[in-house]
């Protein structure tokens, strides 16, 4: 049976879970919610890029992303830097990209992707 890590688990979840290579990342939001959209989703990939390194792999593995924005209408501001963090054409992941109502009033963004190591 093969293992499966989890890491960084609080009571109701794991950060990163990796089983046979592949790597899940839980939905990530900023911790400074006073910040714009653009603030916000250069924190949220901060945190991403840390969730990844732990799993030993990175976003040059992408699989998959969901990106859940409060406002549909920000999406042109959040793709600004979601492409300057992709850097590459050859990193794009499948992705989805909805408006949601959002766990508090001042999260703008919240991402959960998966990798391969």
């Amino acid at each position: 049976m093969a293992k499966i890590t989890r890491y960084n688990p609080s009571p109701i979840l794991s950060r990163v879970v990796e089983y046979h290579g592949f790597v899940f990342v839980s939905g990530v939001t900023a911790k400074d919610r006073s910040k714009d959209i653009k603030g916000q989703t250069k924190e949220v990939l901060d945190q991403i890029d840390a969730a990844l390194e732990l799993a030993g792999t990175d976003k040059t593995r992408l699989l998959e992303a969901t990106i859940w924005l409060k406002d549909i209408k920000q999406r042109d501001a959040m793709n600004e830097v979601w492409i300057a963090w992709l850097g590459s054409k050859d990193n794009l992941p499948a992705r989805a990209c909805v408006q949601a109502e959002m766990g508090a009033p001042d999260v703008l963004v919240e991402i959960k992707l998966s990798a391969c190591k």
